[in-house]
């Protein structure tokens, strides 16, 4: 396999020469070429109708990237607690954007005794080549801020029937996973303006949080919703080892930290092992770590011989991982693509016309398409 370093890469695409970098994959040859460079942590992308995209910088900014790779501040973003893991995370165009101009947006809200994981909404707006976000509403905060400066998720999915997903970490504080009335280390879901859905297990909040779905999480940062199995899929980070991909369904409860297929940093044993009565395992885990990023279901015409598969990224290997997958959704294999070549993967995107995009975790990122060689 081919590899180029970032900095070499970089530097080609500064003297205005950038090549795109082949890779050779079981079914398909691919090439890499970056798009954009100088942005400052990316972890969230969405596609504009026009062939934008909208990327956020987890330091707390949002931009505009054309085709051209040239990057424009979005004015007005909401103030984040930018510490530790925490800064201003995904981001997701309506599906009625092109007539509405919202955009959605999770990010590290500070609030009174420390900070929790928000999701606000906004209406993008340009004004000659400025671009500002008007009218933001808060529709889902943490109840139970905490003072910790990790595991905040968080990745967002816009439901076909029109409901939101939310996915949020345990802030590094396990035991809040367990809690019901706490929306640390769970899936979220709300309607677009911020109440709470029909079937959502809590919905009276009787027994548990209105707004949550699903329970038992570490701190899921990646998402999709799959049409092969019609369902939302999430990934986690586990400790060591024990990172997981899970099927969250109502009421139920993954297992953090009572179940994992990890150990503590410390090599200790946590909780009951990998399986007890009453809590769900994983559709797929890692072991050792891999350290997962954003996830997609592709079903582009870029690649056909991935439709129906998951592309997922790696923080730690610097990897785009693809899990084969059969008609019905099994997993039948894992392929591990890229090795390290551009550094941390933090999100996976898909463009409509099928091309995949790559966001990497660096003080100073890019943004990489990845297209078809053959």
């Amino acid at each position: 396999m081919h590899k180029i370093s970032y900095a070499t890469a970089l530097a080609l695409l500064l003297s205005g020469n950038a090549q795109a970098t082949e890779f050779q994959t079981e079914k398909v040859r691919v090439s890499a070429q970056i798009v954009a460079t100088g942005l400052s942590n990316p972890w969230g992308m969405d596609f504009m109708p026009d062939g934008r995209m909208i990327v956020t910088e987890r330091t707390g900014s949002m931009k505009i990237v054309d085709k051209d790779g040239k990057a424009t501040s979005v004015k007005n973003v909401p103030k984040v607690f930018a510490r530790g893991q925490g800064g201003l995370l995904d981001v997701a165009l309506a599906q009625d954007f092109a007539q509405s101009g919202l955009v959605y947006m999770t990010y590290s809200e500070p609030q009174q005794g420390g900070s929790g994981t928000a999701l606000a909404r906004a209406t993008l707006v340009q004004e000659g080549n400025d671009f500002a976000l008007r009218d933001p509403k808060v529709l889902l905060r943490s109840s139970k801020p905490g003072q910790t400066t990790r595991h905040y998720g968080s990745r967002i999915v816009l439901a076909p029937d029109g409901s939101i997903f939310v996915t949020t970490g345990d802030r590094g504080e396990a035991e809040r996973a367990q809690d019901m009335f706490d929306e640390s280390g769970a899936v979220l879901r709300v309607n677009q303006d911020g109440s709470i859905p029909a079937g959502n297990p809590y919905e009276d909040g009787a027994k548990g949080a209105p707004s949550i779905w699903s329970k038992g999480h570490r701190n899921i940062q990646g998402a999709t919703f799959d049409s092969v199995t019609n369902g939302l899929l999430t990934i986690e980070h586990g400790a060591k080892g024990g990172d997981e991909l899970n099927r969250p369904e109502a009421g139920k409860n993954y297992g953090w930290p009572v179940i994992s297929y990890g150990v503590d940093y410390s090599g200790a044993k946590i909780g009951k092992g990998s399986e007890a009565q009453g809590y769900e395992q994983p559709v797929y885990y890692w072991d050792p770590s891999i350290a997962p990023s954003g996830l997609v279901s592709y079903s582009g015409d870029e690649f056909p011989e991935w439709r129906g598969d998951l592309l997922l990224g790696s923080l730690k290997f610097g990897l785009l991982v693809r899990l084969d997958r059969d008609e019905s959704g099994e997993i039948v294999s894992e392929e591990r693509i890229l090795d390290n070549a551009f550094g941390r993967i933090r999100d996976v995107g898909v463009a409509p016309d099928g091309s995949i995009f790559l966001l990497t975790d660096e003080s100073d990122g890019a943004l990489i398409r990845i297209t078809r060689a053959d």
